[in-house]
């Protein structure tokens, strides 16, 4: 009879599991009430294992409550639900595993389950496995998100199984990507973890340089003998590789050699020892040499009231004694053998996508140099004046824009607007600025240089009049927003793309009007010789005119386009006169491809400079008009000389 009693019970205690499992989730908890009740990270474990091995469809659920303190208990019976809130204090019960309602409760009656931070650590890995199979995309998206930043080792065969039962082909790729990474990290096998590693070659991610620089990471440790049984990345030679005193502070930290006595402690010292004026028998009055006072301590010394100084020889003899090395934090050389050549690849993509980025940066601002020069190359190409207030045409144009938006609350809306209105503002300002000032200074360019000049300074004044000194803003459309990124290195925002389409687009219009329309037939004619053009019965009058407002009208819309990244100031366009100026000298005088050819020689190089020397903008600028000055001596036309009877004027 105890055999079949001893019998039953032990059945009983197998099946237990069972049962709990087919009773539900409420069953299973029921069986680990005390673990839940007062969590612990070494006692939540078990508890957590039999929650994933019963396979329940609430258990995710579950975790994601717990995990965020959602988890209540019926002091009545134990019992765990979830809650959501009710009239007054009372609060509606909702059933753990069906989701159902389960009745009204005070709120007196409930007790809150609150892990602290180490258990709901435990339970975040252990619901990552959940996440990383979601029927939703989104939720295995950002379950590997969480992964990739906060992993551990039990995560690897997680991960590894979650792999094989994804379906959608980019999520596969990012899963099998990161399952390289802890592989790096976390793998077992020296063979996988090596693969894993060769895999990352000539791999820009960050992620992948983050994975591998530990393996290279090294320390300087000092050895009796040479080094054995340690991944040694090389010996160092006192004097050469390392500095003779740090090797010996090598050697002090490490306990091999005495510690340096320092001047001050030297200096406290024979002041602690001064006896009826004396140190050692040394008057204090001949301590004033630093020999007398290495002679005092030396006596001290000797007698044992200080500690010995160490000499230079001894200094050199114990470094000597001694071998120094970089050791890896990495043990196996296999692996550090593998990061050192895959970083080396690394390093060497690295360094062409940052080129890649260099030029796209060239590319960029050279499109937005182009915009500023364009309108000045034409007016100076046409009508020979040097117009010191182009930049306030840009200025003006940004004002438009900004205005617009005051009025037009959705920003595409607002910036299609402001695009042609801001070019027929300024246009109509530059036909003023013609009609008003520069005919009346025409053949005379020194006058007409100071006369725009003070006209900028005018515009500028006006301008702060209205709108006030502080920074307008002009917001760009939500789709213009972040940036296009090719990968970890490479990434151009869309603004400077939208600004280099606008470019091409302006640029186009222009060979347009200048090659098809009557108009640019004129301009041309002008440019090149406008006694000739007026004997053909061309009125250089009223195409000077023309060409000054379709100058500044094109100034004005580049000024939208620079207001887009840029403060809007009274000072914005002059901040763009120089360039535009210096681009329109480069490139060659009143021809767009010149233009062009300029705006990329001037932006590229200026990116150049920037890239060798951040942190000095000023020197950028200086260096960029010595580069110039020079090339000007060289190519005094510019690198697209105007050609026609006019061209050597």
């Amino acid at each position: 009879m105890l055999r079949f009693a001893c019998l039953l019970i032990a059945a009983m205690v197998c099946l237990a599991p069972a049962h709990a499992q087919e009773g539900g989730l409420n069953a299973l908890l029921e069986t680990h009430r005390a673990k839940i009740e007062k969590p612990s990270r070494t006692t939540i474990s078990p508890v957590l294992e039999d929650l994933v091995d019963s396979q329940l469809p609430s258990v995710a659920v579950f975790l994601e409550n717990w995990r965020e303190k959602g988890v209540w208990q019926r002091r009545s019976d134990g019992r765990f639900f979830f809650v959501k809130p009710a009239d007054g204090d009372e609060v509606m019960l909702i059933d753990v595993d069906t989701g159902a309602d389960a009745g009204l409760a005070d709120r007196s009656e409930l007790s809150n389950l609150n892990p602290n931070s180490g258990v709901r650590a435990v339970i975040a890995a252990a619901l990552v496995q959940f996440q990383l199979s979601d029927p939703d995309p989104a939720r295995r998206l950002q379950a590997l998100t969480a992964l990739a930043r906060d992993a551990n080792q039990s995560h690897l065969s997680i991960l590894r199984e979650a792999i094989e039962a994804e379906t959608d082909p980019d999520i596969k790729a990012r899963k099998e990507r990161l399952e390289r990474l802890l592989t790096i990290r976390f793998g077992s096998d020296s063979a996988n973890r090596v693969a894993a590693i060769e895999s990352f070659a000539g791999d820009p991610g960050v992620d992948a340089r983050a994975a591998l620089n530990p393996l290279v990471a090294t320390s300087i440790k000092v050895f009796d003998a040479t080094p054995e049984g340690v991944n040694v990345a090389r010996l160092l030679t006192p004097g050469s590789d390392i500095e003779p005193e740090v090797a010996y502070q090598l050697l002090v930290d490490a306990g091999k050699a005495r510690p340096i006595v320092p001047l001050s402690e030297r200096k406290r010292a024979l002041i602690a020892n001064i006896q009826d004026g004396a140190v050692a028998d040394i008057p204090v009055a001949d301590l004033v040499t630093q020999e007398a006072r290495d002679r005092a301590y030396l006596a001290l010394a000797a007698a044992g009231a200080v500690p010995p100084l160490v000499s230079r020889e001894e200094q050199r003899s114990a470094v000597a004694a001694h071998v120094f090395a970089e050791i890896y934090s990495e043990p196996d050389p296999a692996l550090t053998t593998a990061a050192r050549q895959t970083l080396s690849d690394i390093s060497g993509t690295v360094g062409f996508y940052r080129f890649i980025s260099l030029a796209l940066d060239g590319l960029s601002l050279a499109s937005i140099y182009f915009l500023a020069a364009i309108g000045l190359a034409i007016t100076f190409g046409v009508m020979g004046v040097i117009n010191m207030a182009h930049g306030e045409f840009i200025m003006i144009g940004a004002y438009t824009g900004y205005v617009v938006q005051q009025f037009i609350p959705n920003y595409t809306a607002s910036i299609l607007v402001a695009l042609p209105l801001a070019f027929a503002v300024a246009f109509m300002a530059g036909v003023a600025l013609e009609r008003l000032v520069i005919r009346h200074l025409a053949h005379r360019p020194l006058e007409t240089l100071l006369a725009t000049f003070g006209i900028s300074i005018a515009l500028q004044q006006i301008a702060k009049n209205i709108f006030g000194t502080q920074a307008r803003p002009l917001t760009s459309p939500s789709w213009l927003d972040g940036a296009w990124a090719l990968n970890d290195v490479v990434s151009v925002s869309y603004i400077r793309i939208a600004i280099f389409v606008l470019a091409v687009v302006f640029m186009g219009l222009l060979l347009f009007i200048l090659k098809r329309t009557r108009l640019g037939l004129e301009i041309r004619a002008v440019t090149q010789n406008p006694r000739m053009a007026s004997s053909m019965g061309i009125n250089p009058d009223r195409i000077n005119m023309m060409t000054f407002g379709l100058g500044s009208g094109i100034a004005g819309i580049a000024g939208v386009a620079i207001g887009l990244f840029a403060k809007v100031t009274s000072e914005l366009g002059s901040g763009y006169i120089v360039q535009s100026f210096m681009t329109v000298v480069v490139g060659g005088v009143g021809n767009i491809w010149g233009t062009l050819a300029g705006a990329g020689m001037i932006g590229s190089l200026q990116k150049v400079i920037e890239f060798f020397n951040p942190s000095n903008t000023l020197a950028a600028q200086t260096y960029m008009i010595i580069f110039i000055i020079i090339f000007i001596q060289f190519r005094p036309k510019g690198i697209i000389a105007l050609k026609g009877r006019a061209a050597g004027d």
